[in-house]
């Protein structure tokens, strides 16, 4: 499928991922093992200020990362210093064979948003939570998001899918091409629009744009 936005989004982590042990023996039922220092734990501020910062989870496992998270963050009662952990989606619009349907997609495939106060406890239960590979920051060291990176998180944008590209061959469903056959030749995805070359003339190819609606992948 083809993807498009209004504006590009992602997050530009050119950073290494933190690389940490595991305890499985001690872990409890979220993957945490009792607190230990760990020989790549970074220090710490005394002090600390709730921030947004990312850890990298293994593919497919966004959910049940968040969702063991917040169970370590009640049985540890640290409401106070984890504020929030969130998987971002967008509601994208779906046009396959001619009709379109809402659907969700993660925003940040592969990625969990967190926001909260940075500390050895706080590190600790994240980074060996099961289904997390490392906070996104040189080496262990976990870098809070700026406000650029944030940006595409809080911005709702408009967003389609499409299941047909150019070369394919389509079927036009507009009455007054309807049941014809021809191949997308280009796609304008601002205008929703895709041109199709038909045979309409002696046989020859001609250019027609259609809506994506019109049309659909045979």
């Amino acid at each position: 499928m083809l993807k498009a936005q209004s504006e590009k989004v992602g997050i530009s982590f050119s950073l290494k991922f933190a690389k940490g042990a595991r305890d499985s023996d001690m872990a409890d039922e979220t993957g945490v093992p009792e607190r230990t220092q760990m020989p790549d734990q970074p220090e710490m501020p005394k002090k600390a200020e709730p921030m947004w910062y990312v850890v990298h989870t293994y593919s497919g496992y966004e959910n049940k990362v968040k969702a063991n998270i917040e169970k370590t963050i009640e049985n540890r009662h640290l409401e106070d210093q984890i504020l929030e952990v969130r998987v971002p989606l967008q509601e994208v619009i779906e046009l396959k064979n001619g009709k379109a349907r809402p659907v969700q997609k993660k925003l940040f495939p592969g990625y969990v948003l967190l926001h909260m106060v940075m500390n050895d406890d706080t590190w600790y239960v994240v980074r060996n939570t099961r289904g997390v590979t490392g906070f996104v920051g040189p080496g262990s060291k976990a870098v809070p998001l700026t406000e650029t990176e944030l940006a595409p998180v809080s911005t709702k944008e408009d967003s389609i899918l499409i299941d047909f590209e150019v070369g394919d061959r389509v079927t036009v469903m507009d009455k007054a091409w309807e049941g014809r056959s021809g191949i997308v030749t280009d796609i304008n995805m601002e205008l929703q629009k895709a041109t199709v070359n038909l045979g309409v003339f002696s046989g020859r190819d001609t250019p027609v744009e259609f809506d994506f609606l019109a049309i659909k992948k045979e």
